[in-house]
């Protein structure tokens, strides 16, 4: 930025003019507009619903509220407004309040001005260094906030009631910018009050020291419904001072949900051993979460966060990846036998409803796990179609899925069978049918066996029996 002007004169003969931050994120949103940029890069799933709330309340100049349950990217939404600044802004040199060299706000500034003059000093800050973020606690105090009297600027000779004598919290430190409060409910209501004057007056006072200072923020907040009546509430003349509450949501179909995960999950791996994960894996996890959000044994008023979907596959892959480097399989596709070991990726991110015994997690994870195969299942398959299969097992055979065996040596157990053996390669190009590369049919036709015998456990027609070699289906 050495090409931009660097003293006060210079600033002044460049044309610049002072303009609000809210003028500013709305003119650059309307260029945007115009543009037809994609606005939040990275969010899916909102471009019809929540994203047009947003846009609005840019336009009317609104501080705002993002309002929903946990894991629905408030946060990260709230931090990509930073895309609707300008890439930089002048501030006086050494002001903590960012000043605004043509209308300097602290006594700091303005002595400094009226020192130098045209001479005084310009740093140009960028748009990052313009958001400033709290997570709401039960210890925040105002001097976080608001500010202090520095008791060692007073012993150094300063008057106690001079502006010399404060120290700025974040919110004067956020001038010109944007001031985040996450989980607002966790502010104690006594230090909500203290936002009242911020948000509509946009003064502050420390100490009993009215110090008015025409603030120039945009305040925007996140909050979870829940915690209106569980742990905190936002007090009523708080929420009547913000412009626009943004409500947010779940994924509304799975497939915006299997692309958030994909999205957001560590898949690529600088790994000796390849993992490929078919559709239909992606999807059961997927189905999972959605099954869980629905479930009467879930707490529905804390939902559950997508991060439950975005763990779960990574450890899925986790799974069979280290199946890939025991047998010295160099490439791997995720089976649902892999799934079982998503119980520790969900723990924690759903709160039960009813029970909390120790265990009822898992047992419930298990048990979502199973319906989740089912319903997939039944997207393709029909257990009419595999009565042959059945039969076979109903002479008292039984084949074993597990982590110890082979691809190659489970791949010619399974083509033996009847009723599925011979069709393999056509059911595994019906389930996927943009397989990547050829090679990893083998493997795939595998992982395809293993859902559909699963599918027809979860059908009742075959048993399933744990064993220290895997799962073995049978009757």
């Amino acid at each position: 930025m050495t090409d931009r002007p660097q003293t006060l004169g210079e600033l002044k003969a460049s044309g610049y003019s002072p303009m609000g931050v809210k003028d500013e994120m709305r003119r650059n949103l309307i260029q945007k507009l115009k543009a037809g940029e994609t606005l939040f890069h990275g969010i899916v799933g909102y471009d019809e619903t929540v994203i047009p709330q947003i846009v609005n309340a840019i336009l009317s100049k609104h501080d705002m509220l993002f309002l929903g349950l946990r894991g629905q990217g408030k946060t990260r939404m709230l931090r990509m407004l930073t895309e609707f600044l300008d890439d930089s802004i002048p501030v006086i040199a050494g002001s903590e309040i960012n000043d605004d060299p043509l209308s300097p706000l602290s006594k700091f500034a303005r002595d400094r001005v009226a020192a130098e003059g045209d001479k005084c000093p310009i740093n140009w800050i960028g748009r990052c260094e313009r958001y400033y973020e709290k997570l709401a606690t039960p210890d925040v105090t105002i001097a976080d906030l608001i500010g202090e009297v520095d008791l060692i600027k007073h012993a150094e000779g300063r008057h106690l009631a001079s502006e010399d004598v404060m120290h700025f919290g974040l919110i004067p430190r956020s001038h010109r910018g944007i001031f985040c409060m996450n989980e607002l409910p966790d502010l104690s209501p006594k230090i909500q009050v203290g936002l009242f004057n911020v948000l509509e007056e946009r003064d502050i006072q420390i100490r009993g020291f009215t110090i008015r200072l025409p603030l120039d923020l945009c305040l925007v907040f996140s909050a979870n419904p829940e915690d209106y009546t569980n742990r905190g509430r936002i007090v009523t003349p708080l929420k009547d001072r913000i412009g626009s509450v943004i409500s947010t949501h779940y994924p509304t179909t799975r497939e915006i949900g299997v692309r958030i995960t994909d999205d957001n999950a560590w898949t690529s791996r600088d790994s000796e051993v390849s993992v490929f994960v078919p559709g239909f894996i992606r999807s059961i996890l997927e189905e999972t979460s959605r099954l869980a959000r629905t479930s009467p044994h879930v707490n529905r008023a804390s939902g559950v966060s997508v991060r439950m979907s975005i763990a779960n596959l990574e450890n899925s892959i986790s799974n069979a990846e280290k199946r890939g480097l025991l047998l010295e399989e160099s490439r791997v596709v995720v089976r649902v036998s892999d799934l079982a070991h998503i119980a520790s990726s969900s723990r924690g991110k759903m709160e039960l409803a009813m029970s909390d015994e120790p265990g009822e997690e898992d047992r419930l994870v298990g048990r979502l796990l199973a319906e989740a195969v089912k319903t997939i299942f039944d997207e393709s398959f029909t257990p009419k179609q595999f009565r042959s299969l059945v039969e076979y097992f109903d002479m008292g055979d039984a084949v074993v899925m597990g982590d110890g065996r082979l691809n190659s040596e489970l791949h010619s157990t399974l083509q033996s069978l009847p009723g599925i053996g011979a069709e393999l390669t056509a059911l595994s190009s019906l389930v996927e049918p943009d397989l990547p590369d050829e090679s990893l049919r083998p493997a795939l036709e595998v992982a395809v066996a293993g859902f559909i015998l699963d599918g027809l456990h979860h059908h009742n027609r075959l048993n399933r029996r744990t064993t220290e070699s895997g799962s073995s289906y049978g009757l």
